[in-house]
């Protein structure tokens, strides 16, 4: 059964509308649900929602000092929880965590709390696809889709089991590495997505790296979309502040070029 994210996801699509999904570290500042909310409004598809970590291995100087930032106001998944409780964003949510923290709370009694919130999937990086059945049954179980990710290097039977057990969205990397700003594109993101594409209709997104308007634009003519992180959280980092009116507007930019082509 097509859960809450990828009915959405495909709906756009099937509209004819290149998808976009901004992330935002959960409790990053005091306003970051309204931050949200602004993203939202402004044309996200969906929303990742990072559950800060002290030891996040798969991302960059720019989501690792979001994390410290927010860990530092004393944030925590249970805070995070409770503020989604609190507002309706108006479009799907998927929590990306790391599964210290899955295992800290227990899957089920994680899943569930995922789920009180009123976040629909997961993206849970650093579990092995052969260790992954139990969280997916879990999560499966309250209602949470687990987006999997595929890599430049993932070979092709493997890249099939993971595109076969990946609900959301089939989360194709554009690099090898972490995650960060880049001055261009580089072309393994098109090349993974254009075989996973290959292999399935559910919505393939590419992250990692998706700096710039015409960046978004360019992946987009092959994926179904993208994932913008570290260039928002960057707006949202500046010594100058970046509230929701800068977030609004750095997904409008986003928003608009996806729609212009």
């Amino acid at each position: 059964m097509t859960g809450a994210l990828e009915s959405a996801l495909r709906r756009a699509r099937d509209r004819g509308r290149k998808l976009l999904v901004p992330y935002i570290t959960g409790g990053l500042t005091d306003d970051w649900v309204e931050i949200l909310r602004a993203i939202a409004d402004a044309g996200a598809d969906a929303i990742e929602v990072g559950i800060p970590f002290s030891d996040p291995a798969m991302d960059g100087p720019t989501v690792q000092e979001a994390s410290t930032v927010a860990l530092a106001r004393g944030t925590t998944p249970l805070s995070i929880f409770d503020d989604l409780r609190r507002v309706d964003a108006g479009v799907p949510l998927a929590a990306m965590t790391y599964y210290n923290l899955v295992v800290r709370n227990g899957e089920e009694r994680f899943a569930g709390q995922l789920s009180a919130a009123g976040i629909c999937a997961a993206i849970v990086p650093d579990i092995p696809l052969e260790e992954s059945t139990s969280w997916e049954a879990v999560a499966a179980a309250q209602g949470i889709e687990t987006v999997l990710l595929v890599a430049p290097v993932t070979p092709d039977d493997r890249l099939a089991r993971i595109v076969e057990r990946s609900h959301g969205f089939v989360y194709s990397v554009s690099r090898m590495g972490t995650t960060g700003e880049r001055d261009h594109l580089e072309a393994a993101g098109p090349a993974t997505a254009k075989r996973v594409k290959a292999m399935t209709d559910k919505p393939v997104l590419i992250g990692f790296g998706i700096s710039t308007p015409e960046q978004a634009v360019e992946a987009s003519a092959v994926a179904d979309g993208v994932v913008v992180a570290s260039a928002l959280l960057r707006v949202l980092l500046d010594a100058d502040g970046g509230g929701p009116e800068a977030a609004a507007a750095f997904v409008s930019r986003f928003r608009s070029a996806l729609d212009a082509g």
